[in-house]
């Protein structure tokens, strides 16, 4: 008997590109050239679009594996149904090529586009890289290849590419084709009718492109709305090119949107909000909510202006939409609590501007985020008070405060100072010590989502008002609100959500 052992084989994962075989990497036919065995994916029927495409570089000496499909669709009666059924092929595949690997020879499996980017080698590389020498050889994605088709850029400059199935549920498509600038919508097919109503509800559907077997025979390319959904096939993606350049079509009507940023911009933003910017022609807002907004494309235009003229930026915002902008009216936080959405309603509703359409988009208000920060004070009933008595006098302010406090509310105080506002935190802590003990949890949140944030737990009593301004709200605790010391330091509050 011998002691001879064989050395074991190499794996190779080789990308040949979308379809054309003259956009086979040189490296990819080297591969090919020096492996003993070529293993391909089939469907039932035993035909191989990645065989087809290195064809001519597939020798009669070389071994060949057809790892052929069970199913085609998600039906049968495997215990562990379609996703138990194609484990099991995978674990028998893999089984197949590491015998050969096992016998000292070299596997090269071939993958059409790339070999890791939604492709059929990854799953026999998840069960054998780790066991054997293993090169994966890059390929040229249908993404590439679609953009290529279409001659118009992916994405430029700071724009964000996103990539997703169209298997995806659609109010999942929806939101995420809404807060991107540029994407690729995989795996067509069947899919085709909920992707064509993601990107209509996303406000997308005019910018669309439909691109079918790019670099393929059959191939097909134009814009997605002109595709007849029983023609699409699986091998087929649309795509939402670069915006960077893209001028605001000519529009009869154009509309007013209200977007709420949340309290510190970006990470903030929904889904929605961050579409409703990305779709916008020009951008109006008080120019430091404007400066939170990355710019988003060249040709947008921005409309910034001081924080104490809301009136005129409502009707500027929708004299431009009677013009045919598409236009975006940025608030911080939500802009139905003390911010643009009123303002805008209001002059909307003047006679002039009755065929405007308005809509608006809530977001992350201060008194969540700051909530959020400091726990849950907010579990219980709790009511919303402004400060500001530049439009209503303090005598009202003041009442709506006893109200509150003599229902036993959490209250969430916004606009408590300013430079030219300094008696009214003063004036509140000494009418709600009235009311309440002086021992009521007060959370000071200042800044909340930004550099200087900061979150205190205070008491009633011991609240300075001078160390209050416009960047900060407070949150006054019930009388069922509680305290607690975290074991990693942090002091957290909470309202429970039984009273009494």
């Amino acid at each position: 008997m011998s002691d001879i052992q064989v050395a074991k084989g190499k794996l190779y994962g080789v990308g040949l590109g979308p379809g054309d075989p003259n956009l086979m990497t040189v490296a990819a036919v080297k591969a090919i050239a020096g492996a003993d065995v070529i293993a391909y994916h089939s469907a039932r029927h035993g035909r191989s679009i990645a065989r087809s495409i290195a064809a001519e570089h597939i020798r009669e000496d070389h071994v060949e594996e057809r790892l052929m499909y069970p199913l085609t669709v998600e039906t049968t009666d495997h215990p562990g149904g379609y996703r138990g059924a194609l484990d099991d092929f995978y674990e028998e595949a893999a089984a197949r090529l590491a015998a050969h690997l096992d016998a000292g020879r070299t596997v090269a499996v071939l993958a059409e586009g790339d070999p890791l980017f939604y492709g059929s080698y990854q799953h026999m590389h998840k069960r054998l890289a780790d066991r054997y020498d293993t090169t994966v050889i890059p390929g040229v994605t249908s993404v590439s290849a679609a953009a290529a088709r279409l001659g118009e850029p992916l994405c430029e400059a700071e724009e964000v590419l996103t990539i997703v199935p169209g298997t995806l549920p659609e109010d999942e498509l929806t939101a995420r084709l809404a807060g991107t600038d540029s994407a690729v919508v995989m795996k067509l097919g069947r899919t085709f009718p909920t992707v064509k109503r993601a990107l209509e509800r996303a406000g997308r559907i005019d910018d669309a492109r439909y691109v079918e077997r790019a670099f393929m025979a059959g191939e097909r390319t134009g814009r997605l709305t002109d595709i007849d959904p029983e023609s699409v096939p699986y091998f087929s993606v649309a795509v939402l090119p670069s915006r960077i350049d893209q001028q605001a079509p000519v529009r009869e009507q154009g509309e007013v949107v209200v977007v709420g940023t949340g309290p510190a911009g970006a990470p903030w933003l929904t889904p929605e909000s961050r579409g409703a910017l990305v779709n916008a022609d020009d951008l109006v807002g008080y120019t430091t909510y404007l400066d939170r907004v990355p710019v988003l494309r060249a040709s947008q235009r921005r409309h910034g202006s001081d924080n104490k003229v809301e009136s005129e930026r409502a009707e500027f915002a929708l004299d431009l939409a009677r013009r045919g902008r598409r236009v975006a009216v940025v608030s911080g936080g939500d802009p139905g609590v003390f911010a643009m959405a009123t303002a805008v309603l209001e002059i909307a509703a003047e006679e002039r501007y009755a065929d405007v359409p308005v809509r608006v988009l809530p977001g992350v208000t201060a008194a969540n985020a700051a909530a959020a920060a400091a726990g849950a004070p907010l579990g219980h009933d709790y009511a919303t008070i402004s400060l500001s008595d530049r439009l209503k006098p303090w005598d009202v302010i003041a009442g709506r405060l006893r109200a509150a406090a003599e229902a036993d509310l959490v209250l969430a105080i916004y606009n408590p100072g300013s430079k030219s506002r300094t008696h009214q935190v003063a004036a509140a802590r000494e009418l709600l010590l009235e009311l309440r003990a002086p021992e009521t949890p007060v959370v000071v949140a200042r800044d909340v989502g930004g550099p200087e944030q900061s979150v205190r737990v205070l008491t009633l009593k011991s609240l300075e008002p001078a160390e209050v301004d416009m960047r900060t709200l407070l949150l006054v605790g019930s009388s069922q609100t509680q305290v607690t010391e975290r074991a990693d330091g942090r002091t957290i509050t909470w309202t429970p959500r039984r009273y009494g």
